[in-house]
């Protein structure tokens, strides 16, 4: 059995490596544990300075695992969990980020993509709705984009991922866009860093404590529905679902 979460570390930057890629890095109940525990040990280790949360494969992450889903309150806990981090957060995308993926992808301070990634919310195409994750979603992407992006399920861009507030930025090299982001972290002091965090993403708390427990049950009874039945049926047997006219 592989790690899930592979880790290397330079000059104080720890990369965390969503790593299973048979399942285009679906959020399963083991990935969302095994990414919660390499977050807790980089918050208590001093040595590290930021984290960079990245992918191997060509899919960042494709949403949630529809064969072993975590709980929604394992998701939750594990957005708050970066969104809290007392170190920044870095997205480095390379590929594809669908539905849960770009919740993943908000919890983070900071995202960079490449001009190759493709991103959607494709929930309401399998009958359920992105609830869980617009905890960290809502809070920072732009409302009329993202009613668009949430209703349709449409697939779009990096260029205008950035235009709507998901991503920071993207390039065709998009270590190259990072070099300068890692080392203005690398030069800021860590409390500072830590307090600096928690200035921006008080907001984005007080929505995961205002709206938590309603998404969950929310996601929680549309999963079990019999529409987000057919819906998941007719995604992994790559056909239509009954709905689609």
């Amino acid at each position: 059995m592989t790690a899930l979460v592979g880790r290397s570390r330079t000059r104080g930057a720890e990369t965390l490596s969503l790593d299973s890629p048979d399942t285009r890095n679906a959020l399963s109940a083991a990935l969302v544990t095994a990414l919660a525990a390499a977050l807790t040990d980089c918050a208590k280790d001093p040595g590290v300075r930021a984290v960079v949360l990245t992918h191997t494969g060509n899919t960042f992450c494709a949403g949630a695992d529809l064969r072993d889903p975590p709980h929604p309150d394992a998701l939750v806990a594990l957005l708050r969990q970066i969104v809290e981090l007392p170190k920044p957060v870095v997205a480095r995308v390379t590929g594809h980020v669908r539905a849960g993926g770009l919740g993943l992808l908000a919890a983070c301070d900071i995202a960079a993509a490449s001009a190759q990634a493709t991103f959607a919310f494709t929930e309401v195409r399998i009958g359920v709705a992105p609830a869980v994750i617009s905890l960290p979603v809502i809070p920072r992407a732009d409302p009329r984009a993202l009613a668009r992006h949430y209703l349709t399920g449409e697939r779009f861009d990096a260029h205008e991922a950035v235009r709507v507030g998901l991503l920071t930025t993207t390039a065709d090299d998009v270590d190259e866009a990072l070099a300068p982001i890692l080392d203005g972290l690398r030069r800021s002091a860590p409390e500072a860093l830590a307090e600096t965090k928690r200035l921006l993403t008080a907001r984005v708390l007080e929505t995961f404590d205002r709206d938590a427990a309603h998404l969950t049950a929310l996601s929680a009874r549309l999963f079990s529905s019999a529409q987000a039945r057919e819906g998941m049926t007719a995604f992994l047997e790559r056909r239509d679902p009954a709905w689609v006219v």
